[in-house]
């Protein structure tokens, strides 16, 4: 008689760097699966504010459905949900930088209001745009390229 056995390969886990937006958060206990990056899915608001729920993946007023094969008992693939919103991605190393959510852009310009940034002022201290909210300014930018 002949007896098979499977066995199930998981890549290890390990500690990577995800930039997004302006903060960068250390994640251990992260996989790299055939190039694709697999976080907790505990892990997802500290990264870039969106929560799973049953529902999918979901922030403020949006939800993005996940289909299986991105989400994998507590485990979602990250740089999958990122070309499912069609979000840019780069990675060296351990280092993972994400780009903006074309998604959340439509959302700034559908409700007109100004996504957050920090700039230091004269004294070199920060000053957030949402500091001024509820109050009217004036944006003013240049650059010499």
């Amino acid at each position: 008689m002949f007896w098979a056995t499977t066995t199930l390969w998981a890549a290890p886990t390990a500690t990577v760097n995800i930039l997004y937006e302006d903060r960068e958060t250390t994640l251990p206990g992260s996989r790299i699966e055939n190039g694709d990056l697999w976080i907790p899915t505990s892990a997802l608001p500290q990264i870039n504010g969106f929560e799973v729920k049953p529902q999918g993946a979901c922030r403020a007023d949006i939800c993005i459905p996940l289909p299986k094969q991105l989400k994998r008992g507590n485990s979602l693939n990250l740089t999958g949900f990122a070309r499912k919103v069609r979000q840019a991605f780069v990675h060296e190393g351990s280092l993972w930088s994400f780009g903006e959510m074309p998604v959340l852009r439509t959302s700034f310009l559908q409700s007109r209001v100004a996504p957050d940034f920090a700039i230091a002022d004269r004294q070199g201290k920060p000053v957030r745009l949402t500091d001024f909210r509820g109050r009217k300014i004036l944006l003013l930018s240049w650059a010499s390229w």
